[in-house]
């Protein structure tokens, strides 16, 4: 069984230390003691907090993309989106460039990619990244 102790607990959620030693007083986590006599989360019951704050909007949504590791970037319209249960196939013509990504349905679905969508392919290795330029 996985274990985190406070500190890592509040990376993983995005809060502060402070904020789970609360959630711990109010019961809404329930730590117990490792073998060294520090506090840890079970690892099970983390992951259900992370659920439940993904759900109810309580978790920080990140700003806009500012500046990325990916230096190839091409800024097109979606010109195609193919989708099966798991998968999904999406084309960008970014000026004479023709860029394909493959990715979940999940994530091809949240994006809202549909032709005629601006988007942004991010290109690292043999990965690409699409992204959303921020509404002007």
């Amino acid at each position: 069984m996985a274990t985190y102790r406070i500190k890592q607990a509040a990376e993983l959620l995005g809060v502060s230390d402070d904020t789970v030693r609360r959630w711990a007083e109010s019961g809404r986590l329930h730590p117990t003691t490792d073998g060294a006599g520090r506090q840890v989360v079970d690892g099970v019951e983390l992951a259900e907090v992370a659920q439940q704050l993904a759900a109810s909007g309580e978790h920080p949504e990140p700003g806009p993309v500012v500046s990325a590791s990916a230096r190839n970037r091409f800024v097109g319209l979606v010109t195609r989106v193919v989708r099966d249960t798991v998968m999904a196939q999406v084309e960008i013509q970014a000026g004479p460039h023709r860029v394909v990504s493959l990715m979940s349905r999940e994530a091809a679905d949240e994006l809202r990619l549909e032709p005629g969508v601006l988007a942004i392919a991010a290109v690292k290795s043999t990965n690409v990244v699409v992204e959303l330029p921020e509404a002007p």
